[in-house]
């Protein structure tokens, strides 16, 4: 239980000279009116310690390192005293701190009693070097055209209006599918803009303009073409997407209108003519590291159905907790989504004290599939094997090979033994389960498996593991995962799915490419050899499309940084398409973006960290290249709906 007790750890990271990474110096402040004497402090920071039989260490004691989790203890006879401060320093890191939030994210106390008490953490200070703030992420921007439209549609040849309408409105004649189009997307204005003035009415509005709707199934799908005249507004759409973009695309431009008049302004005639670049236009989110609650979830669906994108990769599992509720086996979903103290999880990444959880019940999923179909939007799940998989192996340690040595390797973020063994067949038995239910509830075709960062020397030491790949001539890990893969294909098929997967799901022989979409992440060259393998390729490259990384290179901005630093400049301008020749151009489907949430602490961080990226994404995803225009993108965005 939790107690009330008031500390504060300070945290700051330093150079050494002669060591790269540097080192960490706390400071725990006791604000309480207790002496404490014989507890332990345990923090959390994606800036780990390394594994060594003799830390670096100064005025402490170390105890235990799980992942991201840290745990420390004062020298033997230390007494804290009320207004009093304890210091130490931790080298021997991973890597050095480049921004404030490589430091602490969480920390707590376990006192003598075994009671925990929280320590509150602030930002990671900077010592012996400048810490300046970054400068603006956006420059003040400039319209040529004074609409607002994003993403920029691929043609527009517009004459701008002295005034605007007080809301549009179908007229008359509008067919019961028409009529719920409008309404779908004056509700997700209503959501997104909720003191915003209504631009769409089902009936008609004095001082309104109608707008007269027309199928032309010629157009191809997701296209519309719009023609604005001073008796009415004509909108001639390819198929029901295309109606709700066009729609979309009204919303934008009167609000927009309405909100800043010495700017924008509604057209008084002209025509769009509009389709997509891409036909994958994409946006991840991780619910594994913190947990989104459903409203948190649909919000974000929201947003990307005002810019056009049409598809929710959902990542449901990771280390740190399985979030999807599985009847078959309803452990993974109490002992794999706790963390705490005392709980079967450790804290990770921002959890102190309190235990935490959350899953989303399958009614639930069911409700978040429907209100995104509803918007043109289609969820394509992931739960990510075989590596990543320690809520999994904590919830069902049937999995594990009792043979092998609990510490026999590390992951890439540091977890001991994370990955599912391909040599026992339970494996199989309880995915097919899983896959079984998930078919059930996601009417996507593709189902995504990760594939991603199972480290070089998983399974090496498995008993199991070395008897298959004599049995079946593999060689090494990635031979033993592509074993793994290719039969997680075979199951997906026999249930009538595709598979989706990282770029990892290529190696040590891969999997048949007919069908099957990879994801490339980790560096843009990667996305050009998959196509060439045949594999179909949305690019995701964590330097560019990555939005957990940080927008500029000073200490005081929060985000990664293994990707190096992405401005929304550089995510705006950059061409996923660049090295593709023309023959591979098909296997291009699309882009996405990419929201890791390790960092992902607040809203507030999630809104800096987002925005403006994920609508620079949106744009390069729609816009054809030459449309493309920084300085018009800088003053249209500014108008974006938040998280």
């Amino acid at each position: 239980m939790a107690t009330e007790v008031q500390f504060r750890l300070e945290n700051a990271w330093h150079p050494v000279e002669g060591d790269d990474c540097g080192a960490f110096v706390f400071t725990l402040v006791n604000l309480s009116d207790v002496a404490l004497a014989d507890f332990k402090l345990a923090y959390t920071s994606l800036t780990r310690v390394k594994d060594t039989e003799e830390p670096i260490l100064e005025n402490a004691v170390f105890l235990k390192r799980n992942a991201n989790f840290h745990q420390f203890a004062p020298p033997a006879g230390f007494v804290l005293q009320p207004g009093a401060s304890w210091t130490f320093r931790v080298g021997g890191l991973w890597r050095p701190a480049k921004h404030r939030t490589d430091g602490a994210k969480s920390a707590y106390l376990t006192l003598s009693t075994g009671q925990h008490a929280a320590v509150a953490v602030a930002d990671l200070m900077l010592g012996g070097g400048n810490s300046a703030p970054p400068p603006a992420l956006l420059p003040e921007g400039k319209v040529s055209q004074p609409f607002a439209i994003l993403p920029w549609p691929a043609s527009a040849e517009l004459v701008a209006g002295e005034g605007f309408p007080v809301a549009l409105y179908p007229a008359e004649g509008a067919s019961l599918v028409e009529l719920r189009a409008v309404e779908n997307v004056l509700r997700l204005f209503c959501r997104l803009f909720a003191v915003g003035h209504a631009p769409l009415s089902l009936a008609p509005v004095h001082q309104g303009r109608a707008i007269a709707l027309k199928s032309d199934e010629a157009l191809g799908a997701s296209a519309y073409r719009l023609n604005f005249a001073a008796d009415g507004i004509t909108l001639t759409y390819g198929d029901v997407a295309g109606l709700q973009y066009a729609l979309t695309l009204l919303a934008q431009m009167l609000h927009g209108a309405r909100i800043q008049p010495e700017t924008f302004r509604f057209p008084a005639s002209g025509t769009i003519a509009d389709k997509p670049r891409y036909d994958w236009r994409g946006c991840h989110l991780d619910v594994s590291r913190q947990f989104f609650p459903v409203a948190d979830v649909k919000r974000l669906i929201d947003i990307l159905a005002w810019f056009r994108m049409n598809t929710f990769h959902w990542h449901l599992s990771d280390d740190e907790a399985w979030r999807l509720e599985i009847k078959a086996f309803p452990q993974l979903t109490t002992l794999g989504v706790l963390r705490g103290p005392d709980e079967p999880l450790l804290p990770q990444l921002g959890n102190g004290a309190e235990p935490v959880g959350g899953f989303y019940a399958q009614d639930e999923v069911r409700d978040i599939v429907a209100h995104a179909a509803a918007l043109q939007v289609e969820v394509v799940p992931e739960i990510d094997v075989p590596g990543h998989s320690t809520a999994m192996l904590v919830a069902l340690p049937e999995l594990v090979d009792g043979q092998e040595a609990p510490d026999s390797y590390r992951s890439v973020q540091g977890y001991p033994n994370n990955a599912l063994n391909p040599a026992i067949e339970y494996t199989y038995e309880v995915l097919g389960k899983v896959f079984d239910e998930m078919v059930e509830l996601f009417p996507s075709t593709l189902i995504h498996i990760g594939g991603d960062e199972v480290a070089a020397n998983t399974w090496m030491a498995s008993p199991l593991a070395r008897k298959l790949m004599e049995q079946e001539g593999i060689e090494g890990t990635f031979g033993l995962q592509s074993y793994f893969m290719k039969r997680i294909q075979k199951m997906l098929a026999e249930r009538g799915r595709k598979l989706a997967g990282w770029d990892e799901v290529s190696h040590g022989g891969g999997v048949d490419p007919e069908g099957t979409l990879l994801m490339a992440w980790q560096k843009p060259e990667v996305g050009l050899e998959l196509a060439k393998q045949g594999y179909d390729v949305v690019m995701t490259p964590g330097q560019a499309y990555y939005l957990d990384m940080v927008q500029d290179e000073a200490f005081q901005e929060p985000g990664a940084s293994w990707a190096g630093t992405v401005p929304p400049h550089h995510t705006y301008t950059y061409e996923a398409v660049a090295e593709f020749p023309a023959e591979l151009a098909a296997r291009m489907r699309g882009v996405q973006a990419c929201i890791w949430c390790e960092h992902f602490l607040t809203r507030d961080y999630f809104n800096h960290l987002v925005f403006p990226r994920l609508p620079a994404i949106a744009e390069a995803a729609w816009t054809p290249k030459d449309n493309k225009d920084w300085l018009r993108f800088a003053a249209i965005v500014r108008l974006s709906p938040r998280y």
